[in-house]
């Protein structure tokens, strides 16, 4: 198993629609096992793929029940209304209120692909709808108003262009 770099804000990898997993074989199961490992490590609650810099429709997630995966996964389900302070392991030390549906259900395939569902309410369908928006080629800033978006680039872009001390 392996801990990759997570890719952050800028990267154009993390801008761009994934395509779906067409090959269910040990490759695929080895990159699910390394993208928990990055997971846990970094630590986070959940990774898209994009994150490592791979353009594939798969995604990880623990939000409390184990690890799981999630292969190919398309939203079919959400409802309510919950605003709730977000992070991204690619934005680090940024949080930000946002408000998303507070029920959320998806469904995909497992790592053999076979047809999975996962749904929940809070913090599972915040990050179903959060992973998946990775796979969509969208980070959380999507999500934010445009004001504080506008405010939030400004501060990653000084950031990125802060010199060490």
């Amino acid at each position: 198993m392996a801990i990759f770099p997570i890719r952050t804000f800028g990267d154009p990898v993390l801008r761009v629609r994934t395509k779906p997993v067409e090959h269910f074989d040990a490759r695929l199961g080895r990159l699910a096992e390394d993208m928990l490992e990055t997971m846990y490590d970094a630590p986070g609650v959940g990774l898209a793929a994009p994150q490592i810099g791979v353009s594939k429709r798969i995604c990880v997630f623990d939000a409390g029940e184990g690890p799981q995966v999630l292969v190919n996964p398309v939203l079919v389900e959400t409802s309510g209304d919950w605003e709730y302070q977000e992070g991204c392991l690619s934005v680090p030390g940024h949080y930000w209120n946002i408000n998303r549906p507070a029920f959320a259900r998806a469904v995909g395939q497992d790592l053999d692909g076979n047809p999975v569902e996962f749904a929940g309410e809070e913090l599972l369908g915040r990050v179903l709808q959060h992973e998946i928006d990775h796979l969509e080629g969208h980070l959380l800033l999507t999500r934010l108003d445009r004001a504080t978006r506008k405010e939030a680039f400004r501060v990653l872009r000084s950031e990125a262009f802060r010199t060490p001390e």
